[in-house]
């Protein structure tokens, strides 16, 4: 019966005209790739709306559509279906008349669903008709979220949150602190915070101590987003539990700390940096998540495109020499060196870095974390391990010319030395060096390619549909029709916005890299001191390709938005 009606409904959906046959073929393929129903792939590739597709089902099946944004549930309707089993099913119970439960669902044709449901409630199926965007929505607006779990942990709180006078400076009891920090609802807070950040892919937690409440936000693909408000008086007992967690001093409360700690959630070990900051309210405390799991996909895994990656492989090959990255704070220079050291990391290879501070710890590598009230920097770091007869040297950021002095001497004496740098693009890396005071010669000899990165978020696969974009809006930003007939371009994307990717219409970010590899003649122009605009010109002659128009090639891939290039990319 199931197959009959799958096969109506893929004539219908050909006859009405709502998809090619090529879109249909690779449907199916996609259907047998991923084991999902046939209606998921073609709304979330946005072939199909939901709401389309909800109303063919609604009139072949004569299965009643509801508008669940209208529509009150019950409590003790709720009850009957525990919260796992919607989700996992994407239904919700509506209401009861006599042995019959009413489901909404977007999915009538799932009958191991309907037989799952029926077993364990003991009820006869009803069903009605809702979009899967709709009934993920209710899920959590009734069965509750993250705050829902949030606010019975603070009820569970002995300190409730109530009126309150502000002091100018509080006192705090420390020998009752580290007591308070390890009561049972202050332990969940803490934990719960944690997993809800790794559940939401969060790059950093930010936890606020404002006026009147503790402000907990995520940062989620590069942009904040506000989590949860707890009462004000849980903020010391919290900031008590992260500094016991990373083994700070509890009874410092003047001077910024820093410190780190590692949990296990899912079989996957998340090492969190905690950095806590003295304001006028507390101490502000960041969290950066840490996952190792992100080194060992390699360089072809973080999004970057075949020609500017195959040309930063070029690089690599090399014997000797220094690799540059270059960046604002946050795009992904880091985690793209550590995926080179981790593909370099042999047994065969000795591997010394010096980082500010050390993100991730990598078992085979020898990591030195600089203390400079102890004297030990970058540049005295670097002086030693030299010594110590390493291979590949990795250098968290150069700063000033006794490290960059050091840094090239040793890629002149055999080592490859990676590093990064604080550039707007790849060939401002020479004319940065040469302002520190390294001598052009010098540059010239060691350097074997800069690279200029960004991080730019992806559409949203499940919530991706088509979009239009006027032509004034091309011409605004500078891109002309001949260059659209030249890239091919004739439909373009946007994430309209879903439960999964909290309704900002991005999940996940990908690598944008613009590579500049040193040549001989750029090595000339280095020495004679040509000017950044002379050598961007060659460069330019040769094959390289810049920032924006590696970014834009991503857009006319269908794998960002105009939005996203504009933003992570300035004007060449």
């Amino acid at each position: 019966m199931v197959t009959s009606l799958r096969k109506r409904f893929i004539e219908l959906f050909l006859a009405k005209k709502l998809i090619t046959k090529k879109q249909l073929d690779e449907a199916l393929k996609e259907q047998k790739r991923q084991k999902c129903s046939l209606g998921e792939i073609l709304t979330r590739d946005g072939i199909i709306s939901q709401k389309d597709l909800m109303i063919l089902m609604s009139q072949e099946l004569d299965i009643p559509p509801i508008n669940l944004s209208r529509y009150k549930v019950s409590p003790d309707v709720l009850k009957l279906i525990p919260k796992r089993i919607a989700t996992h099913y994407c239904i919700i119970p509506i209401s009861t008349i006599g042995n019959t439960l009413t489901l909404a669902t977007s999915d009538p044709l799932n009958i191991f669903a309907i037989d799952d449901i029926k077993v364990l409630t003991k009820y006869e199926i009803d069903m009605v008709l809702a979009t899967e965007s709709e009934i993920r929505d209710a899920i959590t607006t009734y069965y509750g979220g993250e705050a829902a779990e949030m606010a019975k942990i603070i009820e569970a709180s002995p300190e409730k949150a109530g009126d309150f006078a502000l002091v100018e400076e509080e006192e705090i009891d420390v020998s009752k602190l580290a007591a308070e920090s390890e009561k049972a609802p202050i332990v969940q807070m803490v934990d719960l915070i944690l997993a809800e950040a790794i559940k939401k892919r969060a790059s950093d937690i930010h936890i606020e101590p404002c006026e009147k409440e503790l402000r907990i936000r995520y940062r989620v693909d590069g942009k904040l987003q506000q989590a949860f408000s707890l009462p004000r008086n849980n903020r010391n007992a919290v900031l008590a539990r992260l500094k016991i967690m990373s083994k700070l001093d509890i009874t410092e409360s003047r001077l910024p700390q820093d410190g780190r700690f590692k949990i296990k959630l899912e079989g996957k070990e998340i090492d969190f940096r905690v950095s806590i900051l003295p304001i006028s309210y507390g101490g502000k405390v960041v969290l950066r998540a840490l996952d190792k799991s992100d080194l060992g996909v390699g360089l072809d895994k973080l999004g970057f495109l075949e020609g500017p990656l195959n040309m930063f492989k070029e690089g690599l090959k090399k014997p000797y020499g220094m690799i540059l990255i270059t960046g604002p704070t946050g795009s992904g220079k880091s985690t793209t060196l550590y995926s080179i050291l981790n593909k370099l990391n042999t047994p065969e290879r000795s591997i010394i870095t010096v980082e500010d501070p050390v993100e991730y710890q990598v078992e085979g590598i020898t990591q030195i974390q600089i203390r400079p009230e102890i004297g030990l920097t970058f540049a005295s770091g670097l002086r030693s391990l030299l010594r110590q007869s390493p291979d590949i040297i990795m250098v968290g950021e150069i700063r000033d010319f006794d490290t960059a002095d050091i840094a090239i001497k040793a890629s002149l004496t055999g080592e490859i030395v990676l590093s990064t740098l604080h550039t707007n693009d790849a060939i401002g890396a020479i004319a940065r060096l040469i302002d520190m005071g390294v001598e052009p010669f010098l540059v010239a000899s060691s350097i074997i390619l800069t690279a200029a990165q960004r991080l730019c978020r992806r559409i949203c696969p499940y919530c991706k549909v088509k979009t239009e974009i006027p032509k004034s809006v091309f011409e605004r930003v500078g891109i002309s029709e001949e260059e659209l007939r030249k890239r091919g371009a004739k439909e373009f994307f946007k994430g309209k916005g879903c439960p999964r990717c909290n309704h900002t219409g991005y999940y996940g970010r990908m690598g944008t890299l613009e590579t500049f590899l040193i040549d001989d003649h750029i090595r000339e122009m280095i020495i004679k001191r040509a000017s950044s605009a002379q050598i961007k010109e060659y460069a330019l002659k040769h094959g390289m390709v810049m920032l924006r128009d590696n970014a834009l090639t991503k857009f006319f891939n269908g794998d960002t938005t105009l939005e996203e290039v504009l933003r992570i990319t300035t004007e060449e």
